[in-house]
């Protein structure tokens, strides 16, 4: 495993729109294995591939109830609403408030291809939304009701 660099934003990579992994492969757990160390090292609760430049629709999260891989993410439902406070790993000491569902359902592959879903509620449902639209190109950023805090 290898910490890997995270991409900050103004960086174009931040901006695509990811490919599908199709290759469920060494490169792949190669990827989510730095992508765990790095996101970890960070104190994140989530980590996308094009935060460390890969565009691959890869991402993970870990809210404190053990970590979760999502390859080719996809939110099946959601139902809901909260608002609360995001930042981004990719965009240190800013954070803003953010309306992001309740409860999400997401279906993804794992590491081997295998599909699974998973629901998520509250802090999980809002990293799962965060990270799949890193995914789409977007960030927290373009969400944010009521202005950027910046902070130390």
């Amino acid at each position: 495993m290898a910490i890997r660099n995270i991409v900050k934003e103004g960086d174009p990579v931040l901006r695509k729109t990811c490919r599908s992994v199709l290759n469920f492969d060494d490169k792949l757990a190669q990827l989510l294995d730095d992508m765990k160390e790095t996101m970890y090292k960070a104190e994140g609760v989530g980590l996308a591939a094009p935060q460390v430049g890969m565009l691959k629709r890869v991402c993970i999260v870990d809210v404190g109830d053990g970590l979760i891989e999502l390859v080719n993410p996809v939110i099946l439902e959601q139902s809901g609403s909260q608002t609360g406070g995001e930042g981004c790993l990719s965009s240190p000491g800013e954070y803003g408030n953010v309306t992001r569902p309740m409860e999400v359902t997401v279906r993804a592959q794992d590491r081997f291809g295998n599909t699974f879903t998973v629901t998520g509620t509250e802090l999980k449902a809002r990293a799962f939304c965060h990270e799949i639209d890193h995914l789409n190109g977007i960030l927290f950023k373009d969400k944010v009701e009521g202005g950027i805090r910046i902070e130390k």
